[in-house]
């Protein structure tokens, strides 16, 4: 098994957030709209994989550490849930479609086998990773209670993806593959959050 090292921590800035944006680029207002829906979006698909696939593994051994992680999304979750209510975001028009969607991914990678199921969780956690780098990049002092969190959620993501590797998701049947499909999805799914 190749372990991948943790990626390196995104510097911290001390502007405000898009205070210098270019032509084209989202007011603060906007930008903040966009990253707590998809955030929210995001944190409810990654429930509905883990259900998913509790749904098919349900008690073996190997859906311990599943369910571990499905606690950990479902905090993330209730913290995004009050952010939404509390700034007045409008959640993704989408969410019923990651209801169905996130629930299948993980019940259909589970059916695949234990291994299956890691790699989908090792694919998701290293795009929802970077995802998060980027955002805690664009936020400034004015939003250190978010970027605070945001970090702290990455760094429970990059956990996850670092289980999904101790247990031989890069063994899975046609891992390649298997992963490259899963992470165009979950890179097509937070494009479609951000504005949908």
């Amino acid at each position: 098994m190749t372990r991948k090292p943790s990626a390196k921590r995104p510097q911290k800035t001390s502007a405000k957030t898009a205070a210098a944006p270019l032509p084209g680029d989202l007011d603060k207002d906007d930008l903040i709209d966009r990253m707590l829906r998809v955030d929210h979006a995001g944190e409810y698909g990654a429930r509905r994989i883990y259900e998913g696939q509790l749904a098919v593994l349900g008690r073996q051994p190997s859906a311990v550490p599943i369910r571990r992680m499905h606690a950990q999304e479902l905090e993330h979750l209730a913290h995004f849930e009050a952010l939404v209510a509390e700034r007045r975001v409008r959640p993704t028009a989408l969410q019923p479609l990651w209801h169905v969607a996130g629930f299948a991914l993980g019940a259909a990678t589970a059916l695949m086998g234990e291994r299956a199921a890691m790699a989908c969780t090792v694919a998701v956690e290293e795009v929802i990773e970077e995802h998060y780098a980027q955002q805690i990049a664009a936020l400034g002092d004015d939003e250190a209670a978010l970027r605070d969190k945001l970090t702290a959620f990455r760094e429970d993501e990059l956990e996850h993806r670092d289980v999904g590797l101790a247990h031989e998701a890069e063994a899975a049947p046609a891992y390649p593959a298997l992963s490259a499909a899963i992470k165009s999805g979950s890179r097509l799914a937070i494009w479609l959050s951000e504005r949908i």
